[in-house]
């Protein structure tokens, strides 16, 4: 009973941690959301680009190598160089705000006052068109993704210094690492959203467009501002995701899993997507746990669509998204 019950909080620690990484890939849905009323469909997309195009700057390589073989028959791959891990982050934001203005400039500012199908399936096009342009540019093989970050299992908390019952506890260092900037990252967020001039007129411009024009906000301004942190949210989630699992094209579809902790914590809320994201991680890992061996296992697949389905017809917006009421 006592090796269970240890078992278990370990479980329980696990699927907080696994719920934070979640929560980063809806962080950047909510982002977008709240301040232009789109469901950026390409926000797992922008994961993979942002990771992979870490990864090509790090190692030194030529963007588009292949195409420029095949164009003009030479034989470049590489400059000959690398590049440090942290100067390499923030050329990889400097690509992602660039990312940013040119989504603006050349997609949804021709779509302004389109219906929002139209707008969301500008996004499907745009995620399918970003995979491509990563796949042109770095190449599809599988990437390793090393920043510096602590991996493996945490050797200061196991059975010789740390236990419960005579049970110790085994926790990956990536998540720990993972947890504790998600958690800097989201104060971050609140902070700028609340105490900012830029942060309080994304609020406005989520409330209402036409009256944040009228007092003088630049709805352009606005919006490539929250792509650009929308782009640095999937940027900070490329490296947590690449790092744990490779840089693969399969990271796309960690937005998948961020849909279920968007129903649980609503759209318009950046504390809801921490909370759904906890909720989600936990729920699978202790269903997986409790119930997984008695069905067969690989409740993990399908335990966050379905707590999610129960939540939209029981409670549509969330639990923190705003009710909407329409008056006839």
């Amino acid at each position: 009973m006592p090796e269970q019950l240890v078992f278990a909080m370990e479980v329980i620690l696990n699927g907080l941690m696994a719920g934070v990484l979640y929560a980063l890939v809806a962080l950047g849905f909510v982002l977008i959301y709240k301040a232009s009323g789109i469901f950026n469909y390409a926000q797992g997309v922008m994961a993979l680009f942002a990771a992979m195009t870490l990864v090509g700057i790090m190692n030194g390589q030529v963007p588009f190598a292949h195409l420029i073989n095949a164009t003009f028959g030479t034989h470049v791959h590489d400059f000959g160089w690398t590049v440090p891990a942290l100067l390499a982050i923030l050329m990889t934001m400097g690509v992602m705000v660039l990312l940013a203005w040119a989504v603006q400039r050349f997609v949804m500012r021709h779509l302004v006052g389109q219906e929002p199908i139209i707008l969301f399936m500008a996004t499907i096009g745009l995620a399918y068109f970003l995979e491509g342009v990563a796949d042109l540019m770095w190449g599809s093989e599988i990437k390793t993704l090393d920043v510096g970050l602590p991996q493996g299992i945490n050797l200061w908390i196991d059975e010789s210094t740390f236990n419960i019952f005579g049970y110790g506890f085994f926790i990956d260092n990536l998540d720990i690492v993972a947890t504790v900037i998600a958690a800097l990252l989201v104060a971050a967020l609140v902070a700028f959203s609340q105490y900012t001039k830029q942060g309080r007129a994304m609020r406005a411009v989520a409330d209402d467009h036409q009256a944040a024009l009228s007092v003088g906000i630049s709805l352009n301004f606005i919006w490539i501002m929250v792509w650009s942190v929308a782009g640095f949210v999937a940027l900070v989630a490329g490296i947590m995701w690449g790092t744990k699992s490779g840089v693969q094209f399969s990271l796309s579809l960690i937005a998948l899993k961020a849909l279920p902790v968007l129903m649980l914590g609503g759209f318009t809320s950046i504390p809801g997507a921490i909370v759904g994201g906890l909720i989600i991680g936990v729920g699978e890992k202790l269903f997986e746990f409790a119930i997984g061996p008695l069905v067969g296992g690989a409740t993990e697949n399908w335990f966050a669509y379905v707590l999610a389905l129960i939540f939209l017809v029981f409670r549509p917006q969330g639990l923190f998204g705003e009710k909407i009421i329409e008056r006839v």
